[in-house]
């Protein structure tokens, strides 16, 4: 099975090229750059360098939210284009489960985090049984507090991921009474290859889609949807 995956959630841009047992590219950029500016130029790259041709795809796996909703609607767009172009079927990721798969072998509680603005984070919490990835705590837009209670709660070591470090890390580390550890920059961030990773587990689940299903979940209304319903 060959996934070509794409990431745009947030301000990483990542695309990957990957089978069960190996990673055949990732290509990844964490800089301020629009997503319409980079995805497709960076597929044509890995599929240029790995003499891949995209009809030679078996899957297309999306990060499909939360996160930025620029970001998903490129993504979704993008990988929509084409699996319908080449009639692939696809796999729609939830973006904060992908962020836990970066830290796949880890025992400890995973919790991804992505800013979500105005105190908030969007969250989840998941726990790795060898490969098998349980889902402790649906992703959710969460406050601050609300996360810091919950993992009070749980009363045990929990290691971050994701860019809500930056914004809410100094109020964890002034909140949060268990154990816990920041991920280090070369995990920290979304990558492809985790989505890739991911959609595997899916597809051989079952869980995969026709391209005109995949909608990016974006856990909350836009800032228009919210102005217009004011």
């Amino acid at each position: 099975m060959k996934v070509l995956a794409i990431e745009s959630s947030a301000v990483t841009a990542s695309v990957a090229i990957m089978t069960e047992d190996t990673l055949i590219a990732e290509y990844t950029i964490n800089y301020k750059k629009t997503h319409s500016q980079t995805l497709l130029p960076m597929i044509d790259e890995i599929c240029r360098m790995t003499e891949t041709d995209v009809s030679d795809i078996d899957i297309v796996a999306v990060s499909d939210g939360p996160g930025s909703f620029t970001g998903l609607r490129i993504g979704a767009a993008t990988g929509k284009g084409i699996a319908l172009a080449k009639d692939k079927p696809m796999v729609a990721v939830p973006t904060l489960e992908a962020m836990a798969y970066n830290l796949m072998g880890d025992k400890r509680l995973i919790c991804p985090v992505m800013d979500a603005r105005r105190q908030h984070l969007y969250s989840g919490l998941y726990r790795f049984d060898a490969e098998k990835l349980e889902i402790i705590h649906e992703q959710c837009l969460i406050s601050y507090q609300e996360l810091v209670d919950i993992l009070n709660a749980q009363d045990e070591e929990v290691v971050f991921v994701g860019d809500g470090i930056d914004v809410a890390g100094d109020y964890i580390k002034d909140n949060l009474k268990c154990r816990y550890s920041f991920s280090k920059p070369h995990i920290k961030t979304q990558r492809a290859s985790s989505v890739a990773l991911a959609a595997i587990y899916m597809a051989q689940e079952g869980k995969t889609i026709n391209s005109d299903l995949m909608k990016p979940d974006y856990l909350r209304p836009s800032q228009a949807e919210r102005e217009h319903n004011k």
